[in-house]
């Protein structure tokens, strides 16, 4: 993950890499691949090397790892893993960082993520199928439902929504200024993900 997308361009070249993501004002046809999941999803990747770049997202978990001391990822996609990651390291102190849109304006699929995590560290009651259908109707998923828009296909809502699709979290680790390195940290989840 890199700060901007000079630099993700520099990395995938050293590196013999493919740069994902997306910019605002940027076409997507200057990236190599979009920032869809569904466009991932049965492609095989095991041999693959990406530097992602977008507008909050990648820039948020650089800007994260200059002051924390752990950084890693959640969304919805592995909320579990993320409970009980943190759970499992006992720290005194966890702060969810919700990137927003563009990183300068709340999101409220962000800020409700934040939310759910929240939650269920808290062990305090989430009902995801409302926060799912509340999710749907916001402005910044409006994309999704919209036949003219190729690049977020209403599959990329679902997949972003399907709750503990994965058991582990990723790390996120400083590499040079402005781009870290993600690890995969499998997690016992139990029965839940």
């Amino acid at each position: 993950m890199t700060d901007g997308l000079e630099l993700a361009r520099e990395i995938a070249a050293t590196q013999g890499g493919k740069v994902v993501g997306e910019q605002r004002g940027v076409p997507v046809t200057d990236f190599d691949y979009g920032n869809s999941p569904t466009l991932f999803e049965n492609m095989d990747l095991s041999s693959e090397t990406f530097v992602h770049s977008t507008n909050a997202g990648t820039r948020g978990v650089v800007a994260a790892c200059e002051k924390g001391d752990e950084v890693i990822i959640g969304s919805f996609v592995n909320t579990a893993a993320v409970v009980e990651y943190i759970r499992s390291r006992e720290p005194e102190v966890v702060t969810l960082v919700a990137m927003g849109t563009g990183g300068t304006m709340r999101a409220q699929e962000d800020m409700m993520c934040a939310m759910y995590i929240k939650n269920e560290l808290e062990d305090y009651p989430n009902s995801f199928k409302t926060l799912k259908s509340f999710l749907a109707g916001v402005d910044s998923a409006q994309k999704f439902f919209d036949d003219d828009r190729s690049d977020a296909p209403e599959s990329d809502f679902e997949l972003c929504m399907d709750l503990d699709r994965f058991d582990f979290v990723l790390k996120a680790e400083v590499v040079r200024e402005g781009c870290v390195r993600l690890q995969k940290i499998n997690v016992d989840c139990g029965e839940k993900a």
